[in-house]
This record gives C-alpha cells, sequence and structure tokens, in this order.
C-alpha cells in the first residue's frame, strides 16, 4: 500500500495500519487504512497516547506478517524519555491481536498513563475508494456498550447488523467518551524502576451473517504460529529450484502469500472450501479470473486450489433464475462481494458476472486439472456445469452468432470485461477506445483451449464422441477466423481486439502472449509474435509492458496501457515456451524475478512500464495491490516454464 500504511493479511480480514501501529479512519484515498472484514471496516480508530500525547515512532512498523514498532514519548535530547513502548499487532480470522510492553527507562517508581482510543464505523469499501461516491444509508443504528474489560461497537440497519468487540487484559482502569462516538480505554501504569508492564488487546468482528465460533487468538506470537502452519501446508510436496536461488526465494514468498490469501467459500453441496482470493487490500474475495489463473499456475506443484476454485465457481455459476444485467446461464460469477452495499443492491458485485473471461478460464482449468491429476471422478460431477459453461460460449458469449466471445459495456458494472478491465484499456495505438460490442483476442484464446479441453474431458471421462467432435470442429472453426480476422499483415502481429463493426482495434498489445499460451496461433505466427513482445519497446528488462512503449496510448504509469503485470508475464513465459521460444522465456522470467528479489522476493500487482535501462530498480505503480494472488502464484509458473534455469 502507499501513504506509509502497512498491511496484515490473514483469509477474508487484513488491517492497514502506520508506522507507529495506530489507525486513523482516512476515508478516501489511494489507501484508507483500518482493519476490514468480509468488505467492513470493523476499527476505523486505533490510536495509542503516552500521558495524553501520541507517542514519538522510534522504529517504525516494517515489512512482515505481524506489525511491530518502538515507541517513546515526546521529548528533547536533554530529557531522555521516561519510557519506551514495544508495539506487536497482528490478524487472524475475523479478529485483531496486539501486545504493548511498557519499559521505564528510569531508576525509579515511574507513573504512566495509556490509553487506546478506539471505534468502528463500519464503512464499506466502496464507501472508502478515491472515486469518491457517496451511498444513502437510511435507518442506520450505531451503539456502544462498556463492558468489564473493554467495549463493544455495534451497527444495524434493518436486517444487516454488524459488529466489533474490543477487550483488554488486563482490564483497562476506564472507558471515556471522547465526544466522536469513539472510546477511551486507559490505564495508570506504576512501574518499578527498569520495570516492565504489558497490555493485551484483542479485537473480535463480527460481520453480517457470519456465524462461526471466532477466537482471537492469544497473542501476536500465536498468529505467526497459524500462520507458519498454513504456509508449511500450502507449501508442502512442492519442488523449489535449487540451481536458481533467486527463483526459489520468489516461489517460497510466493506460497506463504498464497497461504495467507485463501479465503472460505462453498461447494455445489455447500462443502467447505478455502480458495484464492484476489489481493488486498481492494480484492480479498473471490473473483472468478483471479483465482483460475492462480490456480494454473499452482497447478503443476500444487494441485488442490484448483478443485477447490473449480468447486467454488461450479456452485456460483449463474443459471436460468439468477438476476443481473450479465448474469446469463452457463456464465461464470466474476466477482462475490459480501458487504453492505453488495447486500442492498447499491453496487453490483454480490454476484457479479461482468467477465467474458471466466468462463472460458474455468474449462480450461477443469481440463488441466484433470490431465494433471487423472481425477476423472471430479469431471463427471462437474459435467453439467461445463456442459452449461459451453453453452453459454456458443450463445449467450456470442461464439456462434459472432464467430466470437464478445462484452458490451455494462451501466453501473465494467466497461471492458477482459482481464483489461480499466475503461481505456481496449483501445487504438493512438489512444482511441474501442466502441460497441468488443471482442478481445484474448478472450478468444481462451476460448480455443477451452473447446479443445473441453473436448478431451467429453472423450476420455463423459465417454460423449459426438459433443467431442462439436466442440474440436468449433475450436478448428474459431483459430481460422482468428488468424483470418485479427491477424495485421502490415504488422505482423494480432490486433488487441475487434470493436462492433468488427475493425481491428490496432494498439500493440501484451494479450498476444496470451495467445501463445493458449496455442491459438500457427506456428509461424506464434514465433513472429514471441520474438515480437521481446523487443525493445515491449520488454522493460522487468517484463513485457501491457502495451508497446511509442505508441500514442502507451503511459508507463498507466494500469493497463504501459505498465507491467507478472501474471500477465507468466502468461506470456508459458506460451513462449510452448512454442520453443525458450531463450525468450528465460528472458522474460529473468526480469521478473529480479524486479522480485529488489522488493524482498515479493511481485507486487503491477510495476510501472520505465525501462531497466534508465531505472536500475523497478519503479513501483502507486496504487497496486500489495499482495495479490496471480502475482504470488506467478513465480511458479514461470518454474514451469523454464525450469531451475
Amino acid at each position: 500500500m502507499t501513504d506509509r500504511h502497512h498491511l496484515l493479511v490473514h483469509g477474508t480480514t487484513f488491517a492497514a495500519v502506520g508506522d507507529g501501529g495506530d489507525i486513523s479512519g482516512v476515508r478516501g484515498g489511494s489507501s484508507p487504512d483500518g482493519l476490514f472484514v468480509r468488505d467492513a471496516r470493523h476499527l476505523s480508530r486505533w490510536q495509542l497516547t503516552v500521558d495524553g500525547a501520541v507517542p514519538q515512532t522510534l522504529a517504525p512498523v516494517g515489512d512482515g506478517d505481524a506489525a511491530r514498532c518502538v515507541l517513546v514519548p515526546r521529548g528533547g535530547r536533554s530529557e531522555p524519555p521516561a519510557c519506551t513502548l514495544f508495539r506487536e499487532q497482528a490478524v487472524a480470522d475475523s479478529a485483531f491481536v496486539e501486545c504493548l510492553r511498557v519499559t521505564s527507562n528510569r531508576p525509579v517508581t515511574t507513573t504512566v498513563r495509556l490509553a487506546v482510543t478506539a471505534d468502528a464505523d463500519f464503512a464499506d469499501q466502496f464507501e472508502l475508494r478515491a472515486d469518491h461516491r457517496t451511498y444513502a444509508k437510511t435507518g442506520v443504528v450505531r451503539s456502544r456498550q462498556i463492558l468489564s474489560d473493554g467495549v463493544e461497537f455495534r451497527y444495524r440497519r434493518g436486517e444487516w447488523r454488524s459488529c466489533t468487540t474490543v477487550t483488554a487484559d488486563p482490564a483497562p482502569d476506564g472507558v471515556e467518551e471522547t465526544g466522536t462516538g469513539a472510546r477511551r480505554l486507559v490505564w495508570t501504569l506504576e512501574l518499578a524502576p527498569h520495570g516492565t508492564a504489558e497490555l493485551t488487546l484483542r479485537v473480535m468482528a463480527r460481520p453480517h451473517g457470519d456465524r462461526r465460533a471466532v477466537r482471537v487468538p492469544r497473542s501476536p506470537a500465536a498468529v505467526a504460529g497459524q500462520l507458519r502452519s498454513l504456509e508449511g501446508a500450502f507449501a508442502e510436496g512442492v519442488a523449489f529450484p535449487t540451481g536458481w536461488p533467486e527463483l526459489a526465494a520468489a516461489c517460497a514468498r510466493g506460497l506463504a502469500d498464497l497461504a495467507a490469501l485463501q479465503v472460505p467459500a462453498s461447494g455445489p453441496d455447500g462443502e467447505e472450501l478455502r480458495v484464492p482470493a484476489a489481493g488486498a487490500p481492494w480484492f480479498l474475495t473471490l473473483l472468478g479470473r483471479d483465482a483460475l489463473l492462480t490456480s494454473l499456475f499452482v497447478l503443476p506443484h500444487h494441485p488442490r486450489p484448483a478443485a477447490a476454485t473449480l468447486l467454488a465457481l461450479a456452485a456460483t455459476q449463474a443459471g436460468e433464475t439468477s438476476t443481473g444485467p450479465v448474469a446469463q446461464p452457463g456464465k461464470i460469477v466474476h466477482e462475490v462481494r459480501h458487504g453492505e452495499l453488495a447486500h442492498f443492491g447499491q453496487v453490483p458485485f454480490g454476484r457479479y458476472y461482468g467477465s467474458v473471461d471466466a468462463t472460458p478460464l474455468f474449462l480450461v482449468l477443469l481440463g488441466a486439472y484433470v490431465e494433471r491429476t487423472g481425477d476423472t471422478a471430479l469431471a463427471r460431477r462437474l459435467e453439467p456445469h461445463a456442459r452449461a459453461a459451453i453453452g453459454w460460449m456458443l450463445d449467450h458469449g456470442g461464439l456462434t452468432s459472432r464467430g466470437y466471445l464478445v462484452y458490451r459495456a455494462d451501466r453501473g458494472g465494467l466497461a471492458n470485461q477482459n482481464w483489461k478491465d480499466s475503461p481505456g484499456a481496449i483501445c487504438s495505438a493512438d489512444g482511441t477506445r474501442a466502441c460497441g460490442p468488443v471482442m478481445a483476442a484474448g478472450a478468444q484464446g481462451y476460448a480455443y483451449d477451452a473447446l479443445r479441453r473441453t473436448a478431451w474431458i467429453a472423450r476420455t471421462a463423459w465417454e460423449d464422441e459426438v459433443y467431442a467432435a462439436l466442440l474440436e470442429q468449433a475450436a478448428g472453426d474459431l483459430r481460422d477466423r482468428f488468424q483470418r480476422d485479427f491477424w495485421m499483415p502490415d504488422r505482423s502481429f494480432p490486433a488487441l481486439a475487434l470493436d462492433g463493426q468488427g475493425r481491428r482495434v490496432d494498439a500493440l498489445a501484451s494479450d498476444a502472449g496470451h495467445l501463445l499460451w493458449s496455442g491459438l496461433l500457427d506456428k509461424e505466427y506464434g514465433e513472429a509474435v514471441g520474438r515480437r513482445l521481446l523487443e525493445p519497446d515491449f520488454f522493460s528488462g522487468w517484463g513485457v509492458r501491457t502495451l508497446a512503449a511509442g505508441q500514442p496510448a502507451y503511459h508507463p504509469l498507466s494500469y493497463h496501457r504501459g505498465s507491467v503485470w507478472p501474471h500477465d508475464n507468466a502468461l506470456i513465459a508459458l506460451g513462449l515456451a510452448r512454442y520453443g521460444l525458450h531463450d525468450e522465456a528465460r528472458a522474460v522470467a529473468h526480469g521478473l524475478v529480479d524486479a522480485a528479489a529488489a522488493t524482498g522476493h515479493r511481485l507486487p500487482e503491477v510495476l510501472a512500464g520505465y525501462g531497466r535501462d534508465t531505472h536500475a530498480e523497478p519503479v513501483p505503480y502507486p496504487h497496486a495491490c500489495v499482495r495479490e494472488a496471480r502475482s504470488a502464484s506467478a513465480p511458479l509458473a514461470l518454474l514451469t516454464a523454464v525450469g531451475g534455469a
């Protein structure tokens, strides 16, 4: 995150705290702080004071799964601080825990008055985004109840109920009103000469509809033990490369992040699952495309996430009774939200189906999973879901009527519904946005792969030769059409998309690498594309840019028009290897691994597009998710593409 907020993540819960461990309650901006659970802010203020003043940060919070900092009362050189405060914080599922150790620096008994001011505004994440939208919330009732060992904040709006409970050990000497709705927990500590006192504060969040028994861990150390156990289970059986320690470190860091990003979901029969969330801070929930690509990257090394993702997405697949402007039968969900605004229909993302590519990627993952594991039982169990997904691609998706998968801008939802989903991402080289129904190139590659893989499943697991032959014919026809309609002979490169009039959207974009991954291009075309992606206008030295430099549409700090995305590059590397371009695949892999090494072996969601020849360190993209599942899994895809070379 930006603005010196530090992110702690565990499942559906994350906390963003400042350098000194405080939460200020910022509203708006790129990175509001707080404790968030299931799309709602359950702590909007968490401020420590010593003798009535905010202490000075001596050692700020650093990177890690716990937030540790050292604080002292403010003073001057002539009067050394009377005490030092050692603060440690961690998050668990629906919980936040802090240990505060106060050590006297004086040889005499010292009295210290500590206070922690707490509040919970229960703001929905969509209220806190930088677009400054406002949402009417009528009939809201907020209440606070003083407890023997803390305070409880409650929120009610109609049938919606949320609660945050703050307790302390030892119990505070008092809980004071502040005049703002916040409550101040206070302690008067008598410290022996050079003595120490410890406080533990625990926060339990109860989001609406969550009836699970929540146990707040005893301490941040207990949380660390839980995370180590999760990380160990997640990395079990993964063979890290021994000849390339930087790639091994990136894989290990990625797996640790994926372990923390697992969120609960349900399967078709109500079975409990854990699936990869898209990323923190804004997308700590199930996103179809992100979970599918993450599972595909991890699949050769760790197949369990793939099975869970397939079952969770089958359970949320649109049916005949699904509601919403883009919820067509057979379509795989794009996004699932659990917040208040989604519950009341004020944002469309409770179950939102605005994705043209999640449905074919569902079929790609199913085929890859069965091929990898031999689990034909899952293929048979999901046969109705797979056939419904094929039906959507052929009918509502547009393969039969338009010859391609097609999407239209969704009023109130997403304008672009492929992976480059920002408003201006699908554009011509001069920056002109595509108009009307859009046929994005990458989605056609996914559709081709989905048809072929489902044909194989139909033949081997469902024993339906007629259906398999029909799908193979559809795949072959799509391949022929694509190379006729999308290929730009004057540039030896495919168009980014076709617009509503069938005209080529001629920006040179990284999506062409996805066509290599899916195998849609003939060998001659594929080799030409692969080599072109490694030319300097595309390849920054850290990775392939989303849009080649030199085009009027290019901007190195644009979300999708010149930046470098690790997951995009992972797909490109896999595609290059598929077409035998192993030197090019290694160049992409080395660029990404070097970028990861510069940031503690963790790849962010996206990097700026500045070149390595002029910037010796990768330049961050200012609004990137710090922990993102596709980026966390990208090193494993690189390992698949190039091995330990």
